[in-house]
């Protein structure tokens, strides 16, 4: 059995984080196993505690999972402290980690930023480099490439400079662009686009945490990267359509529509 490691924050309620992702992985029979960096207090209305966990703790918690079940391919997700970021990026480079993908969670919806300066540094300059991919959304990638995204030109331009900066693979997501649903890999000067329906959802909670797990599953199992994605949307897809509806605010996914 293929395995998969998750490194990220915890969703009391169960939509996004590493709840989300244990339930990716899981629907995508691959073996799921999890890193916490962090404890959230949070429902589909929203955060109102985090609690973040020792970077010691993070690292013993790593090498536990090194030392006895090696990930076939790892997604990064919530990481809020530069300590904790720079204990991640040690480990992954001591055990030569492989096929990383990191959600780089920075702006939340809102627009507010998530990330302090110097962790944000710190993930810029110690994960980026080792990752097979980030997938930043628009909001995001507006902040790595320091460029305004409107449009697919926008989006290509912004990914060009994203991937020359940081050296790595980037996955635009296109969702908060009104007027399609387009997503966008760049890697190797060469584009990918990936068009979809969109879902008249509003229950959209996790939907970054998911496709990133998708996409390391895809990975895990030897797919191309451009495949990865391209099953992992097909996923995500279905998750959206399967209207589930829970919760007071924006509920979650139904990641076991497929069951």
């Amino acid at each position: 059995m293929k395995t998969v490691l998750t490194i990220a924050g915890s969703d009391s309620s169960g939509g996004a984080g590493i709840q989300a992702d244990i339930k990716t992985i899981t629907v995508h029979k691959i073996y799921a196993m999890s890193v916490i960096t962090a404890v959230t207090a949070q429902n589909t209305m929203g955060v109102t505690k985090i609690m973040d966990m020792t970077p010691e703790m993070v690292a013993k918690q790593m090498v536990a999972v090194f030392e006895d079940i090696r990930p076939d391919a790892i997604k990064i997700g919530m990481v809020s402290d530069a300590e904790i970021i720079k204990v991640i990026a040690s480990k992954l480079r001591e055990y030569k980690a492989e096929n990383i993908v990191i959600d780089p969670i920075m702006v939340a919806t809102s627009g507010g930023r998530l990330l302090k300066k110097e962790a944000e540094a710190v993930l810029i300059e110690q994960l980026f480099p080792m990752a097979t991919l980030i997938t930043p959304n628009i909001p995001e990638a507006e902040v790595l490439s320091k460029l305004p995204i409107r449009d697919r030109f926008d989006m290509l331009n912004a990914a060009e400079k994203i991937a020359s900066t940081y050296s790595c693979a980037v996955l635009i997501k296109g969702g908060h662009l009104l007027e399609d649903a387009i997503d966008l890999l760049y890697r190797d000067e060469q584009e990918t686009w990936y068009s979809s329906e969109r879902i008249d959802n509003p229950n959209t909670h996790g939907t970054g945490c998911t496709l990133s797990s998708a996409i390391a599953c895809g990975l895990a199992d030897k797919k191309s990267l451009e495949d990865s994605i391209r099953d992992a949307k097909q996923y995500l897809t279905g998750t959206l359509r399967a209207q589930l509806d829970i919760g007071k605010g924006s509920g979650p996914l139904n990641h076991m529509y497929k069951i």
